[in-house]
């Protein structure tokens, strides 16, 4: 099949649910108000709080949520078929992703634009804030583990991208030195930057660097498993550093980034018209993880992921100019995200094989499909760029400098979001000391992934990165899951019709706990005495958030309409009262705003 037929054909799907599927939600599920007053305006304080166009609040949460998530899931669940893998992906953007990610932000703005956590001990139950902390510390673990030993099996397998990738870090510092200091737009720096990386990836690829002969020196059995160290000694001095001096100015080279590669995909598959040469239903190994319920957490990402609702709620939810653009923002993000893992479904179906027999080979084991994802993705990529006249060795150089730049700014966010739950678990449980040693809580951040990632098995690739990546799909769809029951809370409790948000969340429980059982005895079968007990934890947690969502959805039911408010406290600190339903006057956007700069300086001291 032409893989452009299924390009033209799943973005029309998208089109139409965007059309009228996110319309139903706004108007009849969510019930957005274009007259009230968003926190953005209410808590205006030129840092945190500032209204932002639709178009900019779009590309920064895309950039945000987006990351090689979308790409790496797809990549490994066509092992079942590109038929089951797209289907996942379409009808879980449109009906899952949508719902989830348009809700987290809805939600967050019509309760002072306060975090998902937050919320939960709100609308569910104080409980539930503990389940939120305990869920997202696994996640960022495994978040933290699996794309370090992506990014040190892509440094390994394509050396021309070591300078590129660690260029970028002092070429990003000189860039946010630059915005900072002259107050000027990100936007022509940032193309400066974009256009200084790809000369760099032209040097790389005519001086690769490898570390095998030092790694071999150092007595590590495993090339991967220096750079993985690499990586997390990077991460812990990045997680130190001020958000504008690193973090931002990665994010403003790699929104480009994001936006040139998938073009690049669209553009040369239209270009070279190539043919889809995978089976659509794929005769899987006998032994092989069954396609129900893996299909569905190894998408991850790409169809669903409670990651967003932290963005949504983290930070959108600040910048949100009028309450109706959360549908183009939230929902949208959902497609966009879609729309790169149907370029991650292309590339390596498409593009990595010319022949069903040369694809198979690439497919042979679960194994195999999971160790091999990111380079079958490099290699699609680089298919499809010399349709568009790139030399295939430079264009492979340039795909796994997407990848890499995706996972390493997945995994500079992980790591200080990491630090930032240890220090609120240990204010939770009393370690004030702890909760406010900056240095401390962030080796612990560190520990337990880099551990992860250290495992042995499997080889270069393949056993562990197909596990961690199955854990990381069940905690993060977890994640989704308890955003999801906080939006049916509130949106039951609104009397309005919850079947959107609830039948989404009845799936991914069922489908995140039968494959938590499944894995369970596979790890005791196999004497996996370290992971065992990890997924038996998110187990545990899985079934307490499906008590605390029956909880909370049977009290919201029999209680009466609620005449809802968000006067409670504002981001962290006391704020003004003001109806859900009302503008909030003058007044109230002055006291909030004063009330959000006070949170906002307490939060830069810490």
């Amino acid at each position: 099949m032409p893989a452009i037929v299924v390009v033209i054909a799943v973005m029309a799907m998208f089109a139409i649910g965007y059309r009228y599927y996110s319309r139903y939600l706004a108007d009849r599920v969510y019930g957005l108000d274009p007259a009230y007053v968003t926190p953005a305006h209410r808590f205006s304080d030129g840092v945190d709080f500032v209204p932002t166009n639709k178009h900019v609040l779009f590309g920064h949460h895309f950039t945000s949520i987006a990351g090689a998530a979308p790409i790496v899931g797809p990549a490994i669940a066509v092992f079942w078929g590109w038929g089951p893998a797209l289907a996942w992906v379409v009808f879980g953007t449109i009906f899952a992703a949508g719902v989830h990610d348009f809700g987290a932000l809805a939600v967050s703005v019509r309760h002072r634009a306060r975090n998902i956590g937050t919320l939960a001990a709100d609308v569910i139950s104080k409980r539930a804030r503990t389940l939120f902390l305990l869920i997202i510390f696994f996640l960022l673990t495994l978040v933290n583990a699996v794309f370090a030993v992506v990014i040190g099996n892509l440094l390994v397998a394509y050396p021309g991208a070591v300078i590129p990738i660690f260029v970028e870090i002092p070429l990003a510092i000189a860039i946010g030195q630059y915005i900072y200091r002259t107050r000027s737009a990100a936007l022509v720096p940032s193309l400066i930057g974009v256009a200084a990386l790809y000369f760099l990836i032209w040097v790389g690829n005519l001086y690769p660097i490898e570390i095998t002969g030092l790694a071999d020196a150092l007595g590590f059995e495993r090339t991967r498993d220096l750079w993985v160290i690499i990586l997390f000694v990077y991460a812990f001095i990045a997680s130190r550093l001020p958000v504008w001096l690193l973090l931002q100015p990665r994010d403003y080279i790699n929104s480009h980034q994001l936006f040139i590669a998938i073009a690049v995909i669209f553009a040369g598959v239209l270009v070279g018209m190539d043919r889809i040469v995978a089976p659509m239903f794929n005769d899987v190994p006998a032994g092989s993880p069954s396609i129900f319920p893996f299909l569905f957490i190894t998408v991850a990402c790409g169809a669903i992921s409670g990651f967003h609702s932290l963005v949504a709620s983290g930070t959108t939810s600040k910048q949100l100019d009028k309450e109706t653009d959360a549908r183009y923002v939230g929902y949208a993000g959902a497609i966009g995200e879609g729309s790169l893992a149907l370029g991650s479904i292309i590339a390596v179906t498409a593009g990595v094989a010319a022949t069903r027999a040369e694809w198979e080979g690439l497919y042979a084991s679960y194994a195999e499909a999971s160790g091999g994802a990111t380079r079958n993705f490099v290699n699609g990529i680089a298919s499809f760029a010399t349709n568009l006249g790139i030399e295939f060795q430079l264009a492979t150089v340039f795909a796994a400098v997407v990848v890499i730049s995706f996972a390493a700014t997945t995994m500079d966010t992980g790591v200080r979001l990491q630090r930032y739950i240890v220090q609120e678990i240990a204010e939770l449980v009393g370690w004030r000391r702890l909760s406010r040693h900056l240095t401390l809580a962030g080796l612990l951040a560190i520990a337990a992934p880099l551990t992860l990632a250290l495992l042995p098995g499997g080889g270069d690739a393949g056993y562990t990165f197909g596990v961690l990546w199955r854990l990381f799909g069940t905690t993060n769809q977890l994640t989704a899951g308890l955003a999801l029951a906080v939006i049916a809370v509130w949106v039951l409790r609104r009397r309005r019709n919850p079947v959107a948000v609830i039948v989404p969340l009845v799936f991914l429980l069922v489908m995140t706990t039968w494959a938590l059982i499944v894995q369970l005895r596979e790890f005791v079968a196999a004497d996996e005495w370290v992971l065992a007990p990890l997924d038996a934890i998110i187990f545990v947690l899985a079934l307490w958030l499906i008590v605390e969502a029956v909880l909370a959805l049977r009290r919201a039911s029999g209680q009466p309409v609620e005449a809802e408010t968000d006067s409670g406290p504002g981001p962290d600190s006391d704020g003004a009262a003001a109806t859900d339903s009302e503008p909030a006057d003058q007044s109230q956007r002055a006291v909030g705003a004063e009330s959000a700069a006070g949170a906002g300086a307490t939060d830069e001291r810490r």
